[in-house]
């Protein structure tokens, strides 16, 4: 039987070069597109077996043409500007990015007589501000989202609606929350966290951290059981529906630092710099993954600390690799 096509948006990103790596080992024969002189460093371990294309997703005509030739079986739309706080200061380039280019990924899509599914990539930050705060929080949960990020995810979440209902494009939707792990960049606070870590265990930093509000708890897991839960949307996500793909408990920053400094040979001192405080509207945000374990069969294999060490593992490989 001729293997399935897959093709990743997004596929030299953090969670896409995973997703690729995933989809590999179960058999997929897989396609990707990259935007203009993007590197792949990310893909290194599986390069050599996949079909890369040049490709910006805003551009509609384009966009179809290529995920015309390619007739993937399945797609899986992870490209995005995925910064929250980023989405703040390129608010128009966020809509762009996260909502028109959703728009021609699925008007190419329309044209695919054989796809099997679309599995879009949402994001929990579409809940915003909700009470109680400390809730554990289920799909039906009405979604307010507090940025421009968050409005995006909104937006190109009913976009799927639509091409469900009336083009007939079978999409489903991962709404997935927080997740790291090794190749994520330190604009997110697990791998900036590891990176000063990795960096004063090789001693080229002081011994001193300063950081913002640690008091905040998220729902985070591997970026390899997110991207396993991407893989079995696919294969059995019901179009139309969104699934939380989450390990289902809140843990505080300041516990992940604790982790992370433990990796350390050396002593570190950590500061609060009131500069970096800024209002948590969100202080607890914490996911139910039941539907997804009951339909899809999903688990949660990594523990926080396995993630938190192979992060800081990387890091210091990275830093150690610049000598």
């Amino acid at each position: 039987m001729a293997k399935q096509v897959a093709f990743i948006t997004g596929i030299a990103g953090f969670a896409g070069s995973w997703l690729a790596e995933e989809l590999l080992a179960h058999g997929y024969t897989v396609t990707g597109a990259l935007y203009d002189n993007e590197p792949t460093t990310n893909l290194a371990a599986c390069v050599d077996r996949l079909e890369l294309v040049s490709l910006d997703l805003t551009d509609p005509s384009r966009t179809e043409t290529i995920i015309g030739q390619i007739k993937p079986d399945v797609i899986f739309h992870l490209a995005a500007i995925a910064s929250v706080g980023k989405s703040f200061a390129a608010e128009r380039l966020t809509y762009r990015v996260n909502f028109e280019a959703t728009l021609n990924v699925l008007q190419a899509a329309e044209k695919l007589p054989r796809l099997k599914k679309m599995v879009f990539t949402s994001s929990s930050d579409t809940y915003g501000v909700f009470s109680p705060v400390n809730k554990t929080l289920a799909e039906n949960q009405r979604q307010a989202p507090i940025s421009p990020y968050g409005i995006s995810k909104v937006a190109a979440e009913q976009l799927c609606r639509y091409y469900l209902r009336g083009h007939s494009v079978p999409c489903t939707i991962a709404r997935s929350f927080n997740h790291s792990g090794p190749r994520q960049t330190d604009d997110f606070v697990i791998p900036a966290f590891a990176r000063q870590v990795a960096a004063i265990d090789l001693d080229r930093q002081a011994p001193v951290m300063k950081v913002g509000d640690l008091s905040a708890r998220r729902d985070f897991s591997d970026v390899r059981d997110i991207v396993r839960g991407y893989r079995l949307l696919a294969e059995k996500g019901q179009p139309g529906r969104a699934y939380h793909l989450c390990a289902g408990r809140a843990v505080a920053i300041e516990r992940m630092l604790n982790t992370l400094r433990g990796f350390c040979k050396r002593s570190i001192k950590v500061t609060v710099d009131r500069a970096r405080l800024r209002k948590n509207d969100i202080p607890v945000m914490r996911g139910s993954n039941r539907r997804a374990v009951q339909e899809l069969g999903y688990a949660v294999r990594y523990s926080l600390k396995q993630t938190l060490r192979d992060t800081f593992d990387f890091w210091k490989t990275n830093l150690s690799s610049g000598d």
